[in-house]
Parts: structure tokens; sequence; C-alpha cells
């Protein structure tokens, strides 16, 4: 009886030792900004975690007081039955193997399940040993202050969100959702240059361009919906000539109308090295789907929505107009070919 005792003793002190070595590695290993966004995503043990976590020094005292007390009383019980010196080396590999390397390696595994298990006996341990480990939170927090939320860089999201790529990946994400993700957090460190269209490129009116039949005739073969109106010298644009304006409007060579008398719709113009999360910013304030592009004072080129979408979804759009001006392409280079 006495030796079934004995053991039984031993073991409740080496398995409470192991217990709050396992509680200990795994509770501090956990992050508290991220048991916040946990709770509210609905986990309940992130739920149960996040006031402990808050008084984190609390319940460290807590942990190490209880550990302490069972390492501390476990050669004690050994050496009642057992010589000094044999008691100290059992209570020595008991407490280093089974109550440390084990349990550490076991709780690190999942330490948000096992800690959210145990926050019932971490709130025990914490009125149990209130009276001296309450002092020693007020200490630790006056010397150390609460911690601070450690947030992510922008190169740091990126590794994190590329890891949900590849076959193994057990991600929720699908691959086009992540390269979106991925081009978002780039914006900042493109610029306006890296994606306008060049001026030369650019099909623009001045606004001393007549608007007859020839000049509709090419913007219907152009095929814009909208077209930038910008004098002779490139250093202003006096707004944007939607195609659809240019419907209700009646052409009459007698009374030539030119595109300054038509409606033209109010854009900014920003530097070239402005960077692509504020272009995004400048396209939902200011209302327009196009913005030309300057540079030492001349406009230089233009920059659409269509284009910043591109760059976020890492792929080319292609609207009707763009297959349509493809396949006349092919059909020109097919002719060629034959001749």
């Amino acid at each position: 009886m006495d030796a079934f005792i004995f053991i039984a003793t031993v073991t409740l002190l080496i398995g409470s030792a192991a217990l709050c070595s396992g509680l200990n590695v795994s509770f501090m290993s956990l992050d508290l900004a991220d048991l916040r966004r946990k709770a509210k995503l609905g986990n309940p043990y992130a739920k149960k975690l996040v006031p402990l976590r808050k008084n984190s020094h609390l319940t460290l005292a807590a942990i190490l007081f209880t550990n302490v007390a069972a390492a501390s009383a476990s050669p004690l019980v050994l050496d009642s039955k057992l010589n000094g010196l044999v008691a100290g080396i059992i209570s020595t590999l008991l407490l280093v193997i089974f109550a440390e390397i084990v349990p550490q390696a076991f709780f690190a595994r999942n330490a948000l399940e096992y800690c959210g298990r145990f926050a019932w006996l971490l709130k025990a341990m914490i009125v149990v040993t209130y009276p001296i480990s309450k002092p020693l939170q007020l200490l630790l927090d006056k010397l150390f202050g609460h911690q601070k939320p450690q947030l992510h860089t922008r190169h740091e999201l990126g590794i994190m969100i590329s890891e949900h790529l590849g076959p193994a990946s057990e991600s929720e994400l699908d691959e086009d959702e992540v390269e979106i993700i991925r081009g978002a957090l780039q914006l900042s460190e493109k610029r306006a240059r890296d994606i306008l269209t060049p001026i030369r490129s650019v099909y623009w009116l001045t606004p001393d361009t007549p608007m007859n039949d020839a000049t509709i005739d090419e913007i219907k073969t152009r095929g814009w919906s909208r077209i930038p109106v910008i004098d002779k010298k490139r250093t202003m644009c006096h707004g944007l000539l939607l195609m659809k304006d240019l419907v209700d409007i009646d052409i009459d060579d007698e009374h030539p109308v030119h595109v300054r008398d038509l409606p033209l719709h109010e854009t900014q113009i920003v530097g070239s090295m402005t960077a692509l999360d504020t272009m995004f910013r400048k396209f939902i304030t200011g209302g327009s789907h196009l913005i030309p592009i300057e540079r030492d004072g001349k406009i230089v080129g233009i920059v659409t929505i269509e284009d910043l979408l591109e760059e976020i979804v890492g792929h080319e759009i292609e609207d009707e107009t763009d297959r349509a001006k493809r396949g006349i392409t092919r059909q020109l280079l097919t002719r060629r070919k034959k001749k």
C-alpha cells in the first residue's frame, strides 16, 4: 500500500510539473493579436485564452510557481524512500525527460488547442498562487510593460500569402485569390510610370480639333470609350471626351463644332512617381477611369482603372474591342503572308 501511494505521489508530482512545463511553452508562444482575430472568428479556445494572454505576466507567474512547487517536491518524496544520491539522479532524469522535454515537444505541436483545453486549470493556478503571483505581475508590468502587437511587414505578408500556393497546401485560398492579394500588397512599391501607356500610343484630341464626320469615324475606328483632350504642348488636360456623349450630337457642316464645345469630364493629372496605391485612391475619389500622367511639366502618358486592375490580378483584361482589334490584326498579317 505504501509503495502504491509512493508511486502515485511521484507520478502526480511529475505529471503536474510536466503539465505546467507544456502549458508554459505553448501559452507564451501564442500571440495576443492572433488570438483576438481567432476569437472574432468564433474559435472557442481563443475566446477562453484572450483574457489570460492579456494578463500574461500573471498567468506566467502562476504557471511557474506551480511548476517549481511540483518539481521541488519530487526529490523530497523520492528521498523518503531512496538513497539521497539515487533519489537525486532519478528525480533529475524524470523531471528533465518527462516533465520538460516530452511535454514541451508535445504541447508545442498544437499550442492553441492544448492551452484552450486547460484554460480552467490555468485559472485555478492563478487563484491558488494569487497572493504571490499578483505582486510579481505588477512588478513585471512596471519593469517590462505590456507586450505590444507585432504587425507583419508587407514582405512578410507576401511570403505568408505565397505559402498558400502549391499542391501540398491545404489553404482555403485558390491561386487567383493569392495572386490578387500579392498584387495588392505590391501596389505601394510600384509607380505610375511602370504601368502607364506612353503618350505616343495614346489616341488624344486637342480642344481645337473639329468634330466632323471624319473625326467621328476615326473615333469609332479606334474604339475607345474615353478620349483625353490635351493641348498641343501637352502641358494641360482639358478633360475627357466620352464616346457616349457623341450619340446626341448633330454634325452640321455649316455650323462646325470643335472638341472644346463638347461636354468634357474633368480629370486630374498626377506625377509619374505616384505610387499605385495612391493612384487607386485617386480613381475612387476623382470619379474618373482615366488619369493623365505628367513628368517635368509634360503629359507623358495615361493610366486607366483597367491598367491598375491588371496590375493587381496579374493578368491582362481584354474587352470586346481588344478582341476585335486582335482579330483585325491577324487578318492583316494573314493577307500579307499570302501576298
